[in-house]
């Protein structure tokens, strides 16, 4: 590597001044190259000398005054406040924080750049209603700047302004005015910010205007871009032989006018005067051919990925190496993503990324829900967040107990006053506030509670003290600004709150001159390393395509020479040039990936150096393998052991009893049989946003058997017209049937959430479509059974080792009932309601008795027939399925074709099905056929028990 470029300057400095450093001060814009500075000039020196002193440019002329700098947050105050007193000077009505908020900002930025670049205040804010005006008062200007806004105020210059155009003008011809009140107000405060306290220096008006003379020579190391005020006073302190400048050039970019990155350094040294110590630029980007590895990943965080291996190939301890983020971002990735190193990180670990402020956030998005829009409710995944919050420290026992309550009663949205968490790090973490301005004093309440918390658990990292004790501190200087102003609502707060504490962070700190050093591409100013590997270097990241906002146009910014963004794409061109002036091992990263947020394409500045410069440039392109999983082994569990001890203990010796659900199981999958009725695994308790076909289905069995109950028992026959009455009450009690599934107390459908109102719909039409049918179908009916879920088991024998056993079987009877249809002949039914998309119409009959049966809802209506036929002695009993999609084109006896099953025919299904019942269960246990997966059955995502073997078998629906 060619000697660093702060190596040079401390050998011109040793040449310079040799022994006499101690009366010379020396100027960085950071303070990141201080400490290479002084390890430079050491070496240079080789022994103990005076140092100099040295400081940032704002310390630097900070030493001009004896006013302490006033915070972002006291700035924003103070302009609200004489903001509104100007408005009602002028008889208007003061605007509230919340109105005035979102243009602050703006205005104090634009103050500050009209501030450094020396702008009379009067002018550019001068209300310019038409051309002719704008020649009389800018008669100074030159041809270009006139034109510039000539450009700009065309579009005001039209007769009969909107209200908001009037607005505008309003608020520029009040700016001059608001401006000198608050730097007035400053001055009342002995509080300065940075770009008053440089103009006041230009101007001369400053505590100490000559504290340039403590010192023999003042050196500035490393400068670029210049702002007029550092342009005038480098020029007035140049000529007076008291400044001397060090710029870091190369005549690569400088003796080119066509190259950006050399833009700022030659209006320095050609336009301004300023002289470069170091003499004329030395060409070394011209004459290198170094290789440059540039790396096309896939991916924003594959970056960080790729870079991974590169600094295990690249690992060497006598070289200097550094991670340039030219998009900060990739900070937390990047982490998470180093090998065994120590880092020494100045760019900070972002606040936003650690999980104080995910709980922060949390806590001011139910605060927003329940103080701001006053609601009851909050969703429960707020609920299940805070719970599983590894800084919360709830109790396990609390943990479970409150989500399994969610889980159970399926809260979608949970009552606050049923959340109580006394184990929690903050027990109020869900109370409403007492009033709007209780919002912060309870925020740093809750860090307080973090602060003890995390220091009673373990020892406090200092990135977590720094974050906390920096967010407590934004936070009291906010609760003293509100609380001089008139209330403001909860969720401006809060805005506010996020707007504030976003830009903390915590420097996470190793050694500055050792190991790998990890940094923006701004704080690389000034310095060179052997290894440099840059990150996010991306077309729109590099440079950025968006520039701060502003109230002052680009064509009036250009004619005032205010900085526009061309302006910071030539200073990014000059942060990564610079590198690849003095580093040996140059590794560039992008993403090549085009999506939403990336274009794919690297920089403008790497295509530039392919096409111009004799850098030759090795590209690696990420090919991210496809990889298809691997057929899992298939899962087989043989009936041997302790698996067959349980079967025959359950279900032979003490008669666990089998439904018609465990039937279909086994025939959609036996390994699935084995886990939910032998194993008894139980589905995990969730809480689904989807829609529940079973709990739809709970409620319209409900729902019916309270309308059909009245008449269970009767010994005469009831006109089907009396079902008419009943259709008035099926929405009141499809509600109160909802409300007592989901253990609520539910009056009107008003009260139900989203997803009961979409259950009571369907709910209340499928039972209107069951009553409606009966009505029309049937002149009268008798209810036999209804809701029966204990009284029909039935011991059916089967052949076991060659030995009869009897297995108990177990029949769920929605409805028998009797009726009289218009042919008034009297028939016996057995009922079964469906909500899904079930078929009473079958194509073949062995493929309904089939391991892997195409109409499961005809098995089981058959299975709770045979069951009852064989408890009660009844014959001749009909399986109607009641399917509300398909009732009107279908009916609801199971037919083959037009042949409805009487008689013969329905005598004969009944006997294949008891054929059918005796050979599955004989197979269920046959210990010689294992429990496994039918390859055939479709495998739903949603149920829990196909993580078993969703991988495990070919041709599966994933």
């Amino acid at each position: 590597m060619n000697k660093p470029f702060l190596h040079i300057v401390a050998e011109d400095i040793h040449q310079r001044f040799g022994q006499e450093l101690a009366d010379i001060a020396i100027i960085f814009n950071n303070k990141r190259p201080i400490t290479y500075l002084k390890k430079h000039l050491a070496d240079v020196y080789g022994k103990a000398i005076w140092s100099p002193q040295f400081f940032t440019i704002q310390e630097f002329f900070k030493q001009a005054s004896d006013a302490t700098e006033a915070s972002q947050l006291s700035q924003f105050f103070y302009l609200f406040q004489l903001h509104n007193e100007l408005l009602a000077a002028e008889g208007s009505e003061p605007e509230t924080l919340e109105e005035f908020y979102p243009i602050a900002e703006i205005i104090l930025s634009d103050f500050g750049q009209l501030d450094y670049e020396l702008v009379d205040i009067d002018h550019i804010y001068m209300e310019l209603y038409d051309t002719t005006k704008i020649d009389i008062t800018f008669q100074h200007f030159t041809v270009e700047q006139q034109h510039f806004i000539r450009q700009f105020w065309q579009s005001f210059s039209v007769a009969g302004h909107s209200v908001l155009q009037q607005r505008f003008l309003k608020l520029w011809k009040r700016l001059p005015k608001l401006y000198r009140a608050f730097k007035q107000k400053l001055a009342q405060e002995n509080q300065l910010n940075y770009p008053t306290l440089y103009r006041s220096l230009v101007e001369g008006n400053v505590a100490v205007p000559n504290f340039t003379q403590r010192y023999k020579k003042i050196i500035f190391v490393g400068f670029n871009a210049l702002n007029k005020a550092e342009v005038h006073l480098f020029q007035k302190w140049q000529e007076e032989k008291r400044a001397l400048f060090y710029f870091d050039t190369d005549a690569y970019y400088m003796d080119d006018a066509q190259q950006e990155a050399g833009l700022f350094i030659r209006r320095n040294i050609k336009t301004y005067g300023l002289v470069n110590a170091l003499g004329e630029s030395p060409n070394i980007l011209g004459n290198r051919n170094t290789a440059i590895q540039l790396y096309a990943c896939t991916g924003k965080n594959s970056q960080t990925k790729i870079l991974h291996d590169v600094l295990k190939a690249c690992e060497s301890s006598d070289q200097s190496a550094a991670i340039l983020l030219a998009d900060e971002n990739l900070l937390v990735p990047l982490l998470q993503s180093l090998p065994d190193v120590k880092p020494n990180i100045t760019t900070g670990y972002p606040l936003t990324q650690s999980p104080i402020y995910g709980l922060l956030n949390l806590w001011m998005d139910v605060q927003e829900e329940i103080s701001h829009h006053h609601r009851l409710k909050i969703p429960f995944q707020y609920v299940e967040t805070f719970m599983n919050h590894p800084l919360t420290r709830v109790s396990s026992t609390e943990r479970e107990s409150l989500l399994k309550d969610i889980t159970d009663k399926q809260l979608f949205e949970v009552d606050i006053d049923r959340i109580t968490i006394a184990s929690s790090v903050f027990p109020p973490f869900f109370k409403p506030l007492t009033s709007p301005l209780a919002l912060i004093p309870t925020c740093i309440h809750l860090l307080d509670g973090l602060l003890v918390s995390i220091a009673a658990h373990n020892r406090i990292s200092q990135i977590d003290s720094t974050l906390l004790i920096e967010t407590k501190k934004i936070l009291n200087q906010l609760k003293r600004g509100i609380e001089k102003i008139a209330p403001t609502s909860i969720s401006f707060q809060i805005g506010l709150i996020r707007k504030a504490i976003t830009p903390i962070n915590s420097a996470i700190e190793g050694d500055p001159l050792r190991g790998l050093q990890i940094m923006g591409l701004l704080e690389s100013r000034c310095l060179n390393f052997d290894q440099v590997y840059i990150l996010g270097a991306n077309e729109g990241v590099l440079p950025k395509t968006s520039s701060s906002p502003t109230f002052l146009p680009n064509s009036l910014r250009q004619a005032y020479g205010l900085p526009v963004l061309e302006n910071q794409d030539a200073l990014s061109a000059y942060l990564f040039y610079r590198h690849f002036q003095y580093s040996t091992g140059l590794h560039v990263f992008y993403n090549s990936l085009v999506d939403e947020h990336s274009t794919g394409e690297e920089s403008r500045f790497i295509k530039q150096l392919q096409f111009e410069s004799n850098f030759h440039f090795v590209v690696h392109t990420q090919q991210q393998p496809i990889r298809f999983p691997e057929k899992s082994k298939e899962l087989v569990i043989p009936k041997e052991g302790d698996i067959w001890h349980q079967m025959w203990n359950m279900f032979i010796v003490e008669k666990k009893r089998l439904a018609a659900t465990a039937l279909t199981t086994y025939l959609q999958s036996p390994l699935q049989f084995f886990l939910k009725h032998i194993a008894e695994i139980k589905e995990p308790p969730t809480i689904s946003q989807e829609f529940e076909m079973n709990r739809l289905g709970t409620v319209i069995h409900n729902v019916m058997e309270t309308i059909l109950k009245p008449y269970k028992g009767l010994a005469d026959f009831t006109d089907t017209k009396v079902l008419r009455n009943n259709l008035q009450e099926i929405d009141q009690l499809v509600v109160q049937e909802i409300g007592i599934q989901y253990h609520t107390a539910i009056a009107s459908v008003d009260a139900l959430n989203s997803m009961q109102r979409i259950m009571y719909k369907i709910a209340s039409a499928y039972i209107n479509v069951y009553l409606q049918y009966d009505i029309e179908h049937y002149k009268a009916f008798r209810i036999i059974e209804l809701e029966n879920t204990e009284d029909y088991t039935f011991d059916f024998p089967i052949i076991i080792n060659g030995k009869e056993e009897t297995v108990r079987l177990f029949g769920i009877i929605d409805r028998i009932d009797e009726v009289i249809d218009h042919e008034n002949q009297v028939r016996t039914r057995i009922v079964d309601y469906k909500t899904g998309s079930d078929s009473v119409e079958f194509k073949n009959l062995e493929k309904v008795f089939a391991s892997h049966t195409e109409n499961k809802a005809l098995v089981q209506t058959l299975f709770y027939t045979y069951v009852f036929e064989q408890v009660t002695g009844r014959k001749q009993l009909e399986p109607h399925l009641y399917v509300a999609r398909r009732m009107r084109d279908e009916g609801t006896l199971f037919c083959k074709g037009n042949t409805t099953l009487e008689g013969e025919t329905l005598h004969t299904v009944k006997e294949d099905f008891a054929t059918f019942l005796r050979a599955t269960l004989e197979e269920i246990f046959n210990p010689n056929i294992p429990f496994k997966h039918s390859p055939e059955s479709t495998v739903y995502p949603s149920d829990p028990y196909t993580l078993f073997y969703r991988n495990a078998v070919e041709g599966v629906e994933e």
